[in-house]
């Protein structure tokens, strides 16, 4: 494939995004305070508190009925003294932060109440090999056909568009199939995959495929080269774009339609052109070219979303650098950019990732034992002081929310609506606008909304799985920082300070009413990647949601958050297990989530 400043003979367009080169600009100094932060903590670790003019002040105790319910600030500055039921202080002694959600499922406190509800759920073995036994999953299910003498059938209702597939003949010792798939297919199942997939994860070049792959195909047919694999990987997933949102559900649930539409469980779309790329593959495995790369980046879309192995792409992102879209690139991107502002929502969740993976290494690291130890048993934080882990978890959560200052005007959103609209500005209304027109209220009318019978809105390019996707991953890289405050408040509540419940508080009203999990995203599964990622995330906020309303400390904290965090609370529990029970029959680490799910919340298959 060409690169982007070399496209021949083509309308170009140049256009560098002034926005777009300052957030990538701006990464830089988000990395260069992540990278003083171990050494910050530390110093803290030796000072024990920060100084308090950095963040609000402790205050003392407000009169009752001054509460603001939307924040903790009535804690008491003494320990307060609701227990949980007893849990053995060595059984806690290792457990602070955790990133992934079956290591929840290992706290002390929760297999108590596991062993009680879901008493068939092997703990010893999740706690042991959890990682391994989640993938085990992913790869559990039904084999996928290999036949590909079949019809290649696009959409719900339109009529089937042939895929010829001759007998097979000899050729130089090998059996060589004719693939044939007319001009109008091609540029179709094209269209579909560069207006969806490739502006969520910007991978191919359309200019160059359009111009150079597309009539060397239609003229010489496909062959054993990786542009032929190419090619069928992308017809592959401008099948499931278009089945993701046209095709039929594969099953109802009292009259609400599956998430997971086209094809079956065991013949997905695009089933039959990834199993003509899969048997090309084998030809390119050797070649060192920006083709296998796309290759491989493409196959990895189709293994998550048909429970394959992964190719081991993911390994070599040190070695990739940011994006920047300077070159030329065609009109239909930048009139999809203009529209959808792909560009933007990609780097924007580069930035965020790599955030993410800095709290992550931060909080794992063995440097900052001494700060972690602050949830630990032995630790007891001075009355007056910020306890070093807190001053660690607000400075991540400064740095998140200057994250989120830094997006552009057209990708933010007010954060206590994840479903909003984004902010308004003139151009998001325009000729190319996305956005049903007029809106008169951004307040009563929302990009996202939890009513799932309600007629899901339909988005061109893809664009709320874009949106969904970048306020989803906001959310839980939130939701994950502050997390060790529920643990905390389930295994040492005798310790709980102000800071603390003011912790939990933020951990909670981050994990609510996720825009993935709502109308329209949740209605278009096929075209979120690691649907089994988000699986069980939803497992684990179900879980703390449960133990708000069974635990007493989570209780009293849940009651001084007001109504309108308990309504919220509540249709979130509804969108969470609706994903999970969409996602049961046709994902193994769904239905897994689902056998937990039924113990905890007393739920039937009929649910």
């Amino acid at each position: 494939m060409m690169p982007y400043n070399c496209v021949p003979n083509t309308l170009t367009i140049y256009r560098k995004d002034k926005t777009l080169v300052e957030i990538l600009e701006r990464l830089k100094s988000l990395e260069g305070g992540l990278r003083n932060l171990e050494g910050k903590v530390d110093n803290l670790n030796a000072r024990g508190t920060l100084p308090l003019s950095i963040y609000s002040p402790i205050q003392s105790n407000p009169s009752p009925t001054t509460l603001d319910t939307s924040r903790i600030s009535s804690w008491p500055l003494q320990n307060v003294h609701l227990h949980s039921p007893s849990i053995s202080s060595a059984s806690t002694r290792d457990v602070q932060y955790v990133s992934a959600t079956h290591k929840i499922l290992s706290w002390p406190f929760i297999q108590q109440v596991l062993e009680n509800k879901v008493p068939n759920l092997d703990l010893a073995s999740l706690e042991k090999d959890g990682a391994a036994m989640l993938l085990w999953l992913q790869g559990r299910t039904i084999s996928l056909p290999t036949s590909i003498s079949e019809s290649l059938n696009i959409g719900g209702e339109g009529p089937s568009l042939p895929l010829q597939v001759p007998h097979s003949s000899q050729v130089d010792g090998m059996q060589a199939r004719e693939l044939n798939i007319n001009w109008e297919t091609m540029q179709r199942l094209a269209k579909s995959y560069f207006d969806t997939f490739n502006l969520i994860h910007p991978i191919m070049d359309r200019q160059a495929f359009q111009s150079e792959v597309l009539p060397t195909i239609a003229n010489h047919g496909f062959d054993e080269s990786s542009t032929s694999t190419l090619a069928c990987l992308v017809f592959a997933l401008g099948e499931v774009a278009i089945s993701a949102v046209q095709g039929a559900p594969i099953n109802t649930h009292k009259g609400r339609p599956s998430g997971i539409r086209g094809g079956t469980i065991e013949r997905p779309p695009g089933l039959l052109l990834f199993n003509e790329a899969r048997r090309r593959m084998g030809f390119n495995l050797t070649e060192c070219s920006l083709e296998n790369v796309q290759m491989f980046a493409l196959a990895t879309y189709l293994n998550m979303e048909l429970n394959l192995p992964r190719t081991g792409l993911d390994k070599i992102e040190a070695l990739v650098g940011l994006p920047d879209f300077s070159g030329s690139y065609s009109e239909d991107d930048y009139l999809g950019n203009q529209a959808s502002h792909f560009q933007e929502y990609f780097a924007s969740q580069i930035v965020l990732r790599r955030l993410s993976v800095e709290f992550h290494t931060t909080l794992t690291n063995e440097a900052t034992d001494k700060v972690r130890k602050a949830f630990g048993p032995t630790h007891v934080p001075v009355e007056t002081s910020i306890p070093p882990a807190t001053v660690m978890i607000k400075q991540m959560a400064a740095q998140l929310d200057q994250w989120r200052g830094l997006l552009p005007v057209y990708l933010c959103w007010e954060e206590e609506h994840p479903g909003a609209f984004p902010n308004p500005t003139e151009e998001l209304y325009g000729d190319q606008s996305m956005y049903p027109s007029p809106i008169p209220d951004l307040h009563s009318n929302f990009m996202f909304k939890a009513d799932l019978d309600d007629p899901p809105v339909s988005y061109p390019y893809a664009v709320d799985i874009q949106a969904a996707s970048l306020r989803t991953r906001y959310y839980y890289v939130k939701y994950l920082i502050y997390r060790p405050f529920i643990f905390k408040a389930l295994h040492r509540p005798e310790q709980m300070t102000r800071d603390d419940a003011d912790g939990v508080v933020e951990c909670l009203k981050a994990s609510l009413k996720w825009p993935i999990a709502m109308s329209p995203t949740c209605f278009h599964k096929r075209l979120v990647p690691c649907v089994f990622f988000w699986s069980q995330n939803l497992l684990g906020i179900l879980l703390i949601l449960h133990l708000t309303r069974q635990v007493p400390i989570l209780m009293r904290i849940r009651t001084m958050m007001g109504n309108k965090f308990d309504q919220d609370a509540n249709e979130t529990a509804v969108l969470y297990i609706d994903w999970i029970r969409d996602l049961k029959d046709a994902d193994a680490t769904a239905l897994w989530c689902w056998e937990i799910l039924k113990g905890i919340y007393s739920l039937g298959d009929d649910t």
